[in-house]
């Protein structure tokens, strides 16, 4: 018997591979005299075997003969395997050269697939001077248009009172889950595990936090939330405990490990979980779901959807020892930024050694630096990297777009798009590679840069030493009340940063998303001028201003895009609070 429900049921082309012209030298009769004076009846016997050779090629049996030949050629050329230079030999007779591909010149490299920056930098830091010298408007003032466009605000605390239950009907029994990865993962976990508890009736018990061996954070949920918060803001949706009752955990033998774990397929639909999970939970009253990370499906009936809202934006805070220091760290950001009215930019750098070393990309460290990250690899990912048929192309990553921008990277592309060497830079990271060596040049660029180790006094950082997901709470928090957030790597940090910001700022995520692929041609370039690099620096400032407003998609994520599930238009904000336009 089923329970209750709350919430419902090819040939390269002529031009790129042509010969060039033959010399007009070539263009007369055979009995015209060649180079060296020999007329065309002293001809060697090689040339004799040559044309002898050509003469079968073109027979009617003979094309049938060299096709196999031509065949595989093309397909080494297409694999990459082997490439054709056409190169001018001695006494002007036309060759065709073949090689590997790993004996290939730095010229015949794809554009942007080899690290230059530094002599782009080198080129044009006196340029950056010059400018910061000059009248130009700091960017940070003028980084955001909203001109014209109409605002958001939350929806989600409007709902509370309404949408709640004066009373919770009985449970179908307890929901326990285990939630893994850093401090995003485990935020996406958490988030889900109250949408599918609402959805089936469920009682959710506090979230396990898996032992993760790549984040090595011990940290349970009440390290790093504010427990007593998320039970109380969630009491009128879902009912939250603890931990299991002594009465249940007696059936069990007093071991939750004996609770029955289902086995849930990633990206499930709430279908799923009523005709599959709801049974179980009502026939044995509590169930284990292990590992719980995208187990619910993007696109939920609008009643699950808000669960979700309600859990991330408002449910979910951090722990009173976190949000103190943070809360004391923008305060001091703030402070620091008072020459641009408080206003300062934030960067998400994904730097550290474990980064660069799962890109496979390369840069200025030469041999040491290949072994640094080999030795890298093995030790986080055991011979993923050395499987048979596994190919790494360094070079082929940085075109794509695909490799974490260098500090170094970070401050030309800022300075390029016209934040000054006044601009107040708080970088979120990790243990950066090399930071003596990489961190150098952003800081010579941007001398009012700050990190949490800057910001905070060790006494301070003392508690939160040796947890990362803790750590990363007081780099996102800092992030978070910035004006400008730039983001250089993608993954859950940045996505969930952009889904908070929207929700706060009106709609707006205010931040950067560079176009790496453009940004890997233009640092290839080290003769490049200070205008043709600025200019399209600046174009991507303004595309990212007119991508902050963007509304979600029906596959997209509602942690990044919180509108228009978790929040309404200004208009129709107006309409529902009787023409009232404060924001929440």
């Amino acid at each position: 018997m089923h329970g209750y429900s709350r919430l419902g049921s090819s040939a390269r082309t002529s031009s790129s591979t042509s010969s060039p012209p033959s010399s007009p030298r070539f263009r007369h009769g055979r009995n015209k005299l060649c180079a060296g004076g020999r007329s065309s009846k002293q001809t060697s016997a090689v040339e004799r075997v040559v044309y002898v050779f050509v003469s079968a090629v073109f027979r009617r049996r003979g094309v049938l003969l060299f096709a196999p030949v031509l065949y595989i050629s093309l397909m080494l050329l297409y694999m990459g395997s082997v490439g054709f230079d056409v190169v001018n030999l001695k006494h002007s007779v036309v060759g065709v050269v073949v090689h590997s591909s790993k004996h290939r010149t730095t010229a015949a490299m794809a554009p942007g697939s080899v690290y230059r920056s530094p002599q782009v930098f080198e080129k044009l830091w006196p340029l950056m001077e010059a400018e910061s010298n000059g009248s130009r408007v700091n960017a940070l003032m003028t980084a955001w248009n909203s001109t014209g466009r109409q605002g958001w605000k939350p929806c989600v605390d409007k709902s509370i009172s309404t949408t709640g239950f004066s009373e919770l009907p009985k449970s179908n029994g307890f929901l326990i889950i285990e939630a893994n990865g850093g401090l995003n993962q485990q935020r996406l976990s958490i988030c889900d595990a109250v949408a599918v508890a609402g959805l089936l009736n469920a009682t959710l018990v506090i979230p396990i936090f898996h032992l993760n061996s790549v984040w090595r954070d011990s940290s349970k949920f009440g390290d790093i939330f504010d427990e007593d918060f998320f039970i109380y803001a969630l009491k009128n949706h879902v009912n939250v405990v603890r931990e299991l009752p002594e009465d249940i955990l007696q059936r069990f033998d007093n071991n939750i490990s004996k609770i029955v774990n289902l086995r849930v397929k990633g990206w499930s639909s709430p279908t799923y979980y009523l005709q599959k999970v709801l049974p179980k939970l009502v026939q044995m009253g509590a169930v284990r779901i292990a590992p719980f990370s995208n187990r619910l499906a993007q696109e939920v009936p609008s009643n699950v959807q808000w669960l979700r809202c309600l859990a991330n934006y408002e449910a979910l805070r951090f722990s009173g020892p976190i949000r103190r220091l943070a809360e004391n760290m923008v305060d001091r950001m703030v402070k620091n930024s008072s020459q641009s009215g408080g206003k300062y930019v934030s960067v998400h750098l994904r730097f550290e050694e474990d980064m660069v070393a799962f890109s496979c990309c390369e840069y200025d460290g030469g041999e040491e630096e290949k072994r640094e990250m080999d030795i890298a690899r093995e030790r986080s990912w055991r011979g993923k990297f050395r499987r048979r048929g596994r190919v790494i192309r360094p070079g082929a990553n940085r075109v794509d777009g695909k490799c974490p921008l260098t500090p170094l990277e970070v401050g030309m592309m800022l300075r390029g798009m016209g934040f000054d060497n006044n601009t107040s830079v708080y970088v979120a990271a990790g243990k950066i590679y090399k930071a003596e060596k990489y961190m150098a040049p952003l800081k010579q660029m941007f001398p009012r840069l700050e990190t949490k180790d800057t910001l905070a006094t060790p006494e301070e950082l003392a508690p939160f030493k040796g947890h990362s997901s803790r750590l990363a709470a007081l780099d996102y928090t800092v992030c978070l009340h910035s004006e400008v957030f730039v983001t250089t790597q993608g993954g859950n940090f940045p996505h969930f940063l952009m889904g908070h910001r929207r929700y706060f700022y009106g709609g707006h995520a205010k931040t950067i998303k560079p176009d790496k692929r453009k940004l890997a041609l233009l640092f290839d370039r080290p003769d490049i001028r200070w205008e043709d690099f600025s200019r399209p620096m600046q174009d991507m400032l303004r595309h990212s201003d007119h991508k902050g407003f963007e509304v979600k998609k029906p596959s997209g994520s509602l942690y990044t895009f919180p509108m228009p599930d978790c929040m309404c238009k200004l208009a129709e904000a107006r309409s529902e609070s009787s023409n009232t336009t404060r924001l929440a």
